[in-house]
C-alpha cells in the first residue's frame, strides 16, 4: 500500500515540483492529489502541465481544478482575459505557451476540462482548491466557481474559538461534515507562515511558492511534510506573482 500525498498551489514552479517529488520519494505506489493552481507565476507553467500529463501515466493522480486554471483555460479557449490575470500571473502562462505547439496545446485543453472541482476519499477527507458554502456539503453547492475562488470556508476555520465544540449549536455547520479537508488557494504567508497550517478540520497546504514561499507536499496519514526551496530562489531572474 502505499501513500496518499497532497500536493499545494504550484504557480508554474516546475523545478519546485521535481524538488518535492524528489525529497518525499515519491513512487508509482503514492496516490498524489493536485489543489490546483498549476499555473501563472513563474515561467514553466506550461511546463508544469505538461510534466503533470506524463506523470499521470505513471502515478494514480487527482487533479483538482483550480481558480488560475479556469482563467488559462478562458484563455486558451476563448482567446479572452481579463487584465487582472495578467497582472496575477497570466503574463507568464502567455509566454510559456508560446513555445509549445498547436497539437500540445490541444492535449493541455483535455487536461484542463478534466480538472474536477472536489474529491471525496473513502475515510471522508474532502480535497479541493478553496471551499465551499453550502451547509450540507459540496454536492449541494450550487455555483461551481465556489470550489475554486471561495475564501470562506478557510477564513470561517481561523476564526474559530478552540475552546468552541463541535457539539455547540453555533458551531460552523461547514466544519462538522468531514474528518478533515485539505485547500490551497489563500497562501499561509498571509498570516506569516510557510508550512502547512492546520486550523480544526482545515488544512492549508499552500505554502505561498507564487510569491516568497516554498512548494509543500504533505502526507495525509501521518502529516509529515517535505518543501522545496523558496520557488522564487529557483526562479533568480523572474518576478512571479506580485
Amino acid at each position: 500500500m502505499g501513500r496518499t500525498l497532497v500536493i499545494g498551489d504550484i504557480h508554474g514552479a516546475l523545478l519546485a515540483l521535481k524538488q518535492i517529488l524528489k525529497k518525499a520519494n515519491v513512487t508509482p505506489d503514492d496516490t498524489l492529489i493536485f489543489l490546483g493552481d498549476y499555473v501563472d507565476g513563474w515561467s514553466d507553467s506550461a511546463a508544469v502541465i505538461s510534466f503533470l500529463i506524463a506523470l499521470k501515466t505513471t502515478n494514480n493522480c487527482i487533479f483538482i481544478r483550480g481558480n488560475h486554471d479556469e482563467l488559462c483555460y478562458i484563455w486558451l479557449t476563448e482567446k479572452t482575459h481579463s487584465p487582472d490575470w495578467i497582472k496575477h500571473g497570466g503574463q507568464a502562462t502567455i509566454d510559456s505557451y508560446a513555445q509549445l505547439s498547436k497539437e500540445e496545446i490541444n492535449t493541455h485543453l483535455q487536461f484542463y476540462k478534466n480538472l474536477i472541482n472536489y474529491h471525496i476519499d473513502d475515510y471522508n477527507r474532502l480535497f479541493l482548491h478553496a471551499g465551499f458554502t453550502n451547509l450540507h456539503g459540496p454536492h449541494q453547492e450550487y455555483f461551481s466557481k465556489t470550489f475554486y475562488w471561495d475564501r470562506t470556508l478557510w477564513e470561517t476555520a481561523l476564526a474559530i474559538d478552540p475552546k468552541l465544540k463541535k457539539t455547540d449549536i453555533n458551531y460552523p455547520k461547514r466544519l462538522v461534515l468531514f474528518d478533515e479537508i485539505y485547500i490551497g488557494h489563500t497562501p499561509v504567508t498571509r498570516i506569516n507562515e510557510t508550512t502547512p497550517v492546520q486550523s480544526t478540520c482545515v488544512w492549508n497546504i499552500d505554502t505561498g511558492a507564487a510569491f516568497k514561499g516554498p512548494l509543500t507536499i504533505l502526507d495525509i496519514d501521518t502529516k509529515e511534510w517535505w518543501q522545496s526551496d523558496p520557488a522564487y530562489q529557483l526562479y533568480p531572474n523572474e518576478i512571479g506573482r506580485n
